[in-house]
């Protein structure tokens, strides 16, 4: 008989030729026949059993273990630069292993996500440790999808998660364990292109979808934000830092305040004000504002660094927080904690009696906080309502921060930053991490006050900087665009207001819209039709200016916990003044533009996340009241239907063109409005609705609506067609004449 090959050669074989595993192969391969093969059959079983080997339909291979030659993605990226893959075919019970990439100078650039085909090398069969080489890199990722795994009688598919998103189905080699009803990441596997569903393979599962905290999860794993710190990371902020005044000014004698929201878990901003004693100043004040010196901890090249750089920003959810920075900084070194000595970088800035600033100093000191107090502590202690704020605080802190801030906003008056009016909701979750309400933030003085604190200090980095010529990244905000004013100013015409059209638009042209609209019917919808014109803000190295504020220089230094931006202006700070060694580095300066692109792309990633999960949030708490009807007004006008925002909630959902009417509706986009063709029935923002609850998609915080009501008339009956479509056609032939009015006037 020939020779059987030892355990060790089989477990070798089907190592370095994953394509050629069946027995049939391994006979083959090892010059096996007759009473051989029945040997090799026992010794595959033995292998099996043993758990060396696992066996598919007629393949064998070996569990948790890579073949010679693996499909791979890019997984992370250390702070060295190092790369790090993960196998994608990988059928592993623990925890996949890591295989660091090891290129040639020739290799082609990959970053994180990239798909490749590389040969690898176990290096260390203890701790399941792999190099890879590089042997071609795949043209693109395959596309991601989140969502819910079901499994069904025609087979497995994952419903995403996404509102209007395609199903993708599963085969059972692809289902990754997954269990019927579970979250799940996957990729889209073979073509792009195929007859039926697309196929995919299930690489992540997540976890419960009716789980209480599975919203913000789905939100993280669907725009890709980073949620757990790599250990180098965590292991570089839990370093034993000594806090010393050696070098720095000892501002410890200042009773600076944090005024926070009362479950604020990071303080990273403090201030205090008072009357100045220059008799050339008369009624004039004094204004403290000091930050976290994060850049003494976060320093250029570190791990640190680059983890807050690819993070970009904190985002924030109901439940929880992705943060910038590890929880030792954030909610310890870097918080201003009351009672306890911080590093920080203050600005010292003088006003006069109406506001306007006359000079300013920075610091990088040495600071104690005298209080942590709350928004309405602070408020019912300068109103003199019940509180528990010490009186001597109440008389020498609380009470000049007021007066100071009293002259601030004469000094906004003046300025006329934009004033829109645009309640925020805030989500109340239960124990168990359900919503138990829904309420608007109530805005208070304290609220107001610390705005404008921190707005002075942020012109005044901006201001230092420029006169010290350092580069900086500003906070920019570009003047609307022509189109978007033009329909702004057609839906305030609708409604019977005016926007002045002039050259050149000043905030101050569009607040007395505003203003115009206050109290009455149409204030939601000029306010939302402003915030739909309007440009987004982003960073960049050029000064632009900042449209909404009314101001020429503006920048980011007031929250550098939480944003990178500001660690790039407390950076320039320490350069421009000469305080150490951890200011910007020459190739920080040379990035600039791609750290601003970046930055900017991950504040939108997060104001997305955080919208999608306020969305899915409130669309599990109307889940249970289906068939409820609420009243609401129409926010949005698009050609297959209309958007209504509820009173209650600011709840957002769709009504359906198809569910209106048995009608045709003509869609005008300039106009915004739908309009029945048979009815007459129209349709335009900011119209008063009641509609009923009638489909709620919890997963995706898809929320439909039926129509009952517009501004109190029931909707009209199809009986009276004839006279409504003369009515239709009358109104349209009214609308064409009023557009060539008006165009007659331009002319003019």
């Amino acid at each position: 008989m020939t020779n059987l090959p030892i355990r060790a050669e089989i477990l070798d074989w089907i190592s370095q030729n994953p394509t050629q595993t069946a027995k049939r192969d391994l006979a083959k391969a090892f010059g096996l026949k007759g009473a051989a093969r029945v040997e090799l059959k026992r010794l595959l079983k033995s292998l099996e059993a043993e758990g060396l080997l696992q066996k598919e339909k007629k393949n064998y291979h070996r569990p948790n273990y890579l073949p010679s030659v693996s499909a791979l993605r890019i997984a992370r990226q250390s702070s060295a630069g190092d790369l790090f893959a993960s196998a994608i075919e990988l059928k592993s019970e623990t925890k996949d292993p890591e295989i660091l990439m090891v290129l040639r100078p020739n290799d082609p650039p990959l970053g994180v996500g990239d798909q490749l085909l590389a040969r690898i090398q176990l290096t260390n069969a203890e701790n399941n440790q792999y190099e890879g080489r590089l042997i071609r890199k795949f043209k693109s990722p395959a596309a991601r999808v989140v969502g819910i795994f079901r499994r069904a009688p025609e087979g497995a598919r994952i419903v995403p998660i996404e509102r209007n998103g395609k199903e993708w189905s599963v085969q059972e080699a692809d289902t990754h364990g997954a269990k019927d009803g579970e979250l799940v990441e996957a990729e889209r596997k073979g073509p792009s292109r195929t007859i039926g569903l697309p196929k995919a393979r299930i690489i992540a599962r997540i976890d419960d979808p009716s789980a209480p905290k599975a919203i913000s999860l789905i939100a993280l794993h669907q725009h890709n934000i980073p949620d757990d710190f790599p250990a180098e990371v965590l292991s570089a902020a839990q370093k034993n830092w000594s806090i010393t005044l050696d070098g720095r000014e000892d501002l410890r004698s200042i009773p600076l305040i944090t005024i926070d929201p009362p479950d604020a878990r990071d303080h990273d901003d403090a201030c205090y004000a008072m009357l100045d004693d220059d008799p050339e100043n008369r009624g004039g004040h004094i204004i403290w504002v000091a930050i976290a010196d994060v850049a003494h901890y976060v320093r250029t090249y570190t791990a640190l660094d680059k983890e807050a750089l690819n993070r970009g920003n904190s985002t924030y959810f109901p439940d929880r927080v992705s943060p910038m920075l590890p929880e030792n900084l954030s909610a310890n070194l870097c918080s201003l904690h009351e009672g306890v000595d911080r590093y920080c970088i203050a600005v010292q800035m003088k006003i006069n009696a109406d506001g306007k600033k006359l000079s300013h100093s920075f610091h990088r000191g040495l600071m104690r906080s005298a209080a942590s107090l709350s928004y309405e502590q602070v408020q019912s202690a300068y109103d003199e309502k019940s509180h528990d704020v010490p009186e001597d605080m109440v008389q020498n802190v609380v009470k000049p921060i007021y007066a100071a801030y009293r002259a601030l906003s004469s000094a906004r008056d003046k300025r006329q930053p934009l004033d829109l009016d645009l309640p925020e909701r805030q989500i109340e979750l239960d124990a168990a991490g359900k919503v138990s309400s829904v309420k608007y933030k109530n805005r208070i003085d304290s609220n107001r006050l610390i705005e404008e604190f921190m707005v002075l200090a942020n012109v005044a980095a901006a201001e230092t900087l420029l006169a010290k010529k350092t580069s900086l990244l500003f906070r920019v905000h570009e003047e609307p665009a022509k189109e978007k004013l033009d329909a702004l100013r057609e839906t305030a015409l609708s409604s019977g207001l005016t926007l002045t059209k002039r050259r050149l638009l000043k905030t101050a042209h569009i607040n007395a819209l505003l203003n115009e609209a206050r109290d009455s019917d149409h204030s939601e919808l000029i306010n939302m039709s402003t915030l739909r014109a309007m440009t987004q803000a982003y960073y960049s190295p050029d000064n632009i200016g900042h449209f909404g504020l009314a101001l020429r220089s503006y920048a980011h230094f007031t929250s550098p916990i939480r944003r990178y931006a500001d660690l790039i202006v407390h950076r320039a700070l320490i350069t421009a003044h000469g305080w150490g060694d951890d200011g910007l580095k020459d190739d920080e300066l040379e990035r600039l533009n791609k750290t601003a692109e970046h930055i900017s792309n991950t504040e939108r990633r997060s104001m997305a996340a955080e919208r999608d999960t306020v969305d899915r949030y409130l669309a599990a708490y109307l889940s249970e009241r289906k068939g409820i009807e609420f009243t609401g007004r129409i926010s949005g006008v698009v050609k297959f239907g209309v958007f209504i925002r509820l009173d209650e909630t600011g709840a957002e959902g769709l009504v359906p063109v198809r569910t209106i009417a048995r009608e045709f509706f003509h869609y005008d986009k300039s106009a915004n409005t739908l309009i029945g063709s048979e009815t007459g029935l129209l349709l335009t923002l900011g119209q008063r609705v009641l509609v009923r609850l009638a489909e709620i998609a919890a997963e995706s915080g898809g929320i439909t609506f039926d129509l009952l009501e517009v501004e109190g008339d029931a909707l009209p009956s199809m009986v009276r067609s004839r006279r409504f479509s003369r009515k239709a056609k009358r109104g349209k032939s009214n609308t064409r004449r009023l557009k060539v009015s008006r165009n007659r006037k331009k002319r003019n």
